[in-house]
């Protein structure tokens, strides 16, 4: 809803503005600049970009009109989770997590938690350092680098969509000046034409750098801003796992080491430790 109201702002701020000033909106109308600016930014992309990249730039769209997809009821039962799963792992020792870290998918304490539980990726990041801790791992500093080092690989991978958007953005105003170039170049052919023909070629000339410069700065620059955001903002729920887990490597009681997850979190979606302390409360305790 954001990504919409605001392309809408721009668009009526700037043709709004345009046609309150009384000038004539059908000049804007330049079918053949729209085709060569846009079809030459869609054509580097395509050249500038990866498979995955374009495959997924659907999914793009769907980010920024969705938004973060995590917000503070999330963050609440992530945290329960980890209570539940580190409070077991106390009471019974961490082989006890074995028979839920194996097949997350038939967990008495994954389905117990339906948001997390339905997040592949979430549940694939939990389940696979909780392992290597069943497995006897026992040195934090090592689990740490390589969770930054899966961390900093997603990073990279989502950055790869923010860097196509901003390589459109940064490249549409020159697209602009092609597409206002080849426009004088028709104009300069047309030299014999009356002044009101010639007035027709030149503002449509102009209109390719207009469009160039408004793409750019009204559009594709604010949503590649937008998805490194929406990129960032979800980044902390790993970043909860994270703390929260090497937390638990560390002897933390259950209670304190979700306490290390919540202050990873970001101020406008972290539950107040009197939140996480009435949530847990109410917890059922886990089976093995």
């Amino acid at each position: 809803m954001r990504l919409i109201v605001g392309i809408l702002v721009v668009l009526v701020s700037v043709f709004g503005g345009y046609a309150a000033s009384g000038a004539h909106m059908a000049v804007l109308f330049q079918p053949f600049e729209f085709i060569i600016i846009l079809g030459a930014a869609a054509g580097a992309f395509v050249i500038g970009n990866p498979p995955k990249v374009l495959k997924g730039i659907g999914g793009m769209f769907a980010t920024l009109l969705r938004g973060p997809r995590y917000n503070k009821a999330a963050y609440l039962e992530l945290l329960g989770l980890q209570f539940t799963l580190f409070k077991l792992a106390k009471s019974k020792g961490n082989l006890a997590l074995e028979v839920h870290v194996e097949n997350p998918s038939e967990s008495s304490i994954f389905a117990a938690f339906p948001i997390f539980a339905a997040d592949h990726h979430a549940v694939e990041f939990m389940c696979d350092y909780l392992r290597m801790i069943t497995l006897g791992t026992e040195n934090a500093h090592e689990l740490e680098t390589l969770m930054d080092e899966e961390l900093e690989t997603h990073h990279q991978e989502r950055e790869q969509m923010v860097s196509g958007i901003q390589a459109l953005a940064d490249g549409t105003p020159a697209l602009g000046i092609v597409a206002a170039v080849l426009g004088v170049i028709h104009t300069m052919g047309s030299i014999n034409q009356p002044p009101e023909v010639l007035g027709h070629l030149i503002g449509g000339a102009l209109v390719g750098t207009f469009l160039g410069v408004l793409c750019a700065y009204g559009l594709f620059g604010p949503m590649a801003q937008s998805l490194r955001n929406i990129f960032e903002a979800e980044s902390k729920y790993y970043l909860s796992m994270k703390a929260g887990l090497l937390a638990h490597m560390a002897g933390y009681a259950p209670a304190v080491s979700i306490e290390f997850a919540r202050k990873a979190l970001m101020s406008d979606v972290r539950p107040t430790f009197i939140e996480v302390e009435q949530s847990t409360a109410n917890l059922q305790p886990a089976a093995s």
